[in-house]
């Protein structure tokens, strides 16, 4: 049976550190938590339950607590929470710079996917500069009313792709681990968002390519999630977008660019 937060799980325990709480501040797009540095996650707002069914334990308390029992919060069937939870875990997570690179994701997917199969779980802006050099690219979209395929065709078109990208928020609504027992042992697995963890225990589940960001610019990114803003907003100036490759010879066609 799949533990369907094993992969939490395990980061959980990684996490050795503990920091007070600082902010929280769940906005419309996004979620933040500042403990050791400032943590993202979606907010995934039109996923939560109609207003006032999922209420947040402790709101109004949540800095009372530390980092590490936020990034619990994770593990919970409340959307809200979970989203609180993993922009805690991405507060505390120590990356290892070393073992980064400054890559967008779309560079990655249009360079390893030419001419292949490729699934995407999520609705990204590159997905037409895919269509232009891929075989195949099938959206797999929860949200029907932004086109693609519904979340059950992920049974027929996962188990035929050669290149795999993921959302981020797949942590969020605990659906990584089923959409990761589907794909290939042999596909190019990429998660990437936001929303995602920059911890290298996600190498041992399986994934190849871990595209996430780091905060440079807390005020600025705070006061953008305050006011509404998109992700390629929050990108001007105030996030790092970064990379870790599991096999570091994925990077070799990028180093001379």
């Amino acid at each position: 049976m799949i533990d369907s937060n094993g992969i939490l799980k395990d980061i959980l325990r990684s996490i050795t550190i503990d920091t007070p709480v600082r902010r929280v501040l769940c906005g419309i797009r996004w979620t933040a938590v500042v403990s050791k540095r400032c943590g993202l996650a979606s907010s995934m707002a039109w996923e939560s339950c109609p207003h006032g069914n999922e209420p947040v334990k402790e709101a109004g308390a949540l800095l009372k607590k530390s980092a590490q029992q936020l990034a619990q919060y994770s593990l919970s069937e409340s959307i809200t929470e979970a989203c609180i939870g993993m922009a805690a875990i991405n507060s505390l997570i120590d990356i290892d710079m070393s073992k980064c690179t400054e890559l967008n994701a779309a560079d990655i997917l249009e360079e390893k996917g030419r001419n292949k199969d490729i699934s995407i779980i999520g609705l990204f802006p590159f997905v037409d500069r895919l269509k232009s050099v891929a075989k195949n690219v099938w959206v797999i979209e929860k949200r029907q009313e932004l086109g693609g395929y519904p979340e059950e065709a992920a049974r027929e078109f996962l188990p035929r792709s050669e290149v795999v990208a993921i959302s981020g928020t797949t942590f969020i609504n605990h659906t990584i681990e089923k959409i990761l027992s589907l794909c290939p042992p042999t596909s190019l697995k990429i998660v990437l968002g936001a929303s995602t963890p920059l911890s290298p225990i996600l190498f041992e589940h399986g994934i190849d390519v871990i595209c996430g960001s780091v905060v440079i610019d807390p005020e600025r990114v705070l006061n953008l999630i305050r006011e509404g803003a998109t992700f390629r907003q929050m990108k001007e100036g105030g996030l790092r977008l970064l990379t870790m490759m599991k096999d570091a010879r994925l990077f070799s066609s990028y180093q001379n660019k």
